[in-house]
């Protein structure tokens, strides 16, 4: 019998987080964003990890310590993150304040966008950029591109 090429519970796109500290970034996201932790494999000497799963809802996380000669770099080493993580969640307020006292890094608290979410962005301890929103209203694209305009004419403004 062939196996399924994509394991059964796996999307077909998942994030792989390279952190200085995969340990305490892995608490961290249980912690904050109510994630469950799948499996973990430490690298032979115990210390570091070299991989780690993580399910948050129906999405699953990987995690990996930085290591030498790998071609993944943390945001600690580059300084900043060229990727941002969406998420939606049922209540964002609740989700943003918790991952705020957990230690995350405000960058916008939540407000209603244009779009029809309500919106937050934060970074987490380990650097990595993160966007919390839950749904609010739906709207046919027709109103969402109206709505962007005004946004848009409202911020040259400002």
């Amino acid at each position: 019998m062939a196996a399924n090429p994509v394991p059964p519970g796996h999307d077909h796109i998942i994030p792989h987080l390279v952190v200085r500290g995969a340990a305490e970034a892995i608490a961290w996201y249980i912690k904050a964003l109510g994630a469950k932790e799948i499996a973990r494999m430490p690298f032979p000497d115990g210390k570091a990890i070299m991989h780690a799963e993580l399910r948050i809802g129906h999405s699953i996380l990987l995690f990996a310590d930085e290591f030498p000669g790998s071609d993944c770099s943390s945001p600690s080493q580059l300084k900043g993150t060229s990727v941002s993580l969406t998420m939606y969640v049922p209540d964002v307020d609740a989700a943003y304040n918790r991952a705020i006292q957990a230690g995350a890094k405000s960058i916008a608290p939540p407000v209603n966008m244009f779009w029809g979410d309500r919106y937050s962005k934060l970074t987490d301890p380990f650097g990595h950029s993160w966007a919390l929103l839950s749904h609010v209203e739906d709207m046919s694209h027709d109103e969402m591109a109206k709505r962007g305009q005004e946004f848009m004419k409202n911020m040259k403004k400002g």
